[in-house]
């Protein structure tokens, strides 16, 4: 063995073992470092949530904003038919300073107020919506469901009555007059006697319900019309009326109709269904050739086709309309809508009531008026 090859022993005594090996110390962060990283990983997590379903986030905020719309849409509408109602019966005249001017301001606070809410409201929602995103359309649902109950207070009713009139001009002030015509008559009429004539109608309330809806006539006019034919006592009169409804001279497009909707073979008037059925269809007629004027359908149905029926003789006088053609009918009943009108009311009343109300007594004057007549007003 080579001499000059020094060996190691593992024993070895020379090697210091002082010497410590030291880790590489890590590099610090400030805390500003590690906030800017926190931000940036947090931006990143919510793009990569946005990215992730940003359809349903569009359509929440639609829905919601929806909601508000349609909420202050209800307010706003209720709010104008009620205030512009009361002022044009407070302010009602031609008088220009007493009446006209007056109506006019009122109209320009109208806008002034609306303008006013509008800008507290959004200020009022760039408030909460820091807070909930369902604050505004929650506030806003609920104002929409205090201005709604309004609507079944009867100041109401009165005000959208002179709404109605604003609106309607001359063919609102016509109705009205004769709805209160046919206000007039239901309180002339004896309540013992009228409930008789109620109680007496359940017995065909079913055959009226079914050729009501086969011909989508309110059940309570078809009623008022059984009740002034033959006080729902069918019978065959002397003029040659048939049944409850008093059928004589009827259409040939009538009774066509009234047979393909009872698909039967062969009509019989003195059935009371077939009778019903023959009736609406009769009145449905009318009421189309009057162009779906109530009162001149009625009347229409009571005349026929005698004197060359009703619209030859409006031809003949050059009548529009009910209140013009009404000079013209001095032997013609011309108070028969009026009556049938006055009895449908009451079968109206009895349903949603379940009694009959005296027009005189209390505040049922405006109760009833809220109510309506079936088929020239509808029920509020």
């Amino acid at each position: 063995m080579d001499k000059h090859i020094k060996t190691i022993r593992p024993d070895r005594t020379d090697i210091d073992t002082n010497i410590v090996i030291k880790p590489k110390p890590k590099r610090k962060r400030n805390s500003a470092v590690r906030s800017a990283e926190a931000l940036q990983s947090g931006q990143r997590g919510s793009r990569k949530k946005l990215k992730q379903n940003p359809q349903s986030s569009y359509k929440k905020k639609f829905m919601l904003a929806g909601v508000e719309t349609l909420c202050l849409s209800v307010i706003a509408v209720l709010a104008i038919m009620a205030l512009l109602g009361h002022s044009a019966n407070r302010f009602s005249g031609t008088s220009f300073f007493d009446h006209l001017l007056p109506f006019a301001v009122v109209v320009l606070i109208l806008m002034l107020i609306s303008t006013l809410f509008l800008i507290g409201w959004w200020k009022l929602r760039n408030r909460l919506q820091l807070y909930s995103e369902y604050s505004m359309p929650l506030l806003s649902v609920l104002l929409a469901l205090v201005f709604t109950g309004f609507v079944i207070d009867d100041r109401f009713t009165l005000a959208y009555g002179s709404f109605r009139t604003l609106v309607g001009g001359k063919e609102e002030a016509g109705r009205m007059t004769i709805a209160h015509q046919v206000y007039a008559a239901y309180r002339r009429q004896n309540g013992a006697q009228l409930q008789v004539m109620v109680d007496r109608a359940q017995e065909y309330r079913p055959a009226i319900e079914d050729a009501a809806r086969a011909f989508n006539i309110d059940v309570h006019l078809l009623q008022g019309i059984a009740a002034t034919e033959s006080s729902f006592i069918p019978r065959t009169s002397s003029d040659g009326g048939h049944g409850l409804f008093q059928i004589t001279r009827v259409p040939t497009v009538a009774v066509n109709q009234a047979h393909q909707r009872l698909g039967a073979e062969k009509i019989s008037l003195d059935n009371p269904r077939h009778n019903a059925f023959v009736a609406a269809a009769t009145f449905k007629h009318y009421l189309a050739e009057m162009k779906n004027d109530l009162f001149l359908g009625l009347l229409a149905y009571n005349i026929g086709p005698a004197n060359g029926g009703l619209r030859f003789i409006m031809q003949q006088y050059g009548a529009t309309d009910f209140i013009t053609i009404q000079p013209y009918l001095q032997t013609l009943p011309r108070d028969y809508p009026i009556r049938v009108l006055s009895y449908s009311l009451a079968f109206r009343i009895w349903e949603k009531e379940g009694k009959l109300l005296a027009y005189e007594e209390g505040g049922n004057a405006v109760h009833i008026q809220r109510i309506g007549i079936p088929g020239l007003q509808a029920k509020l």
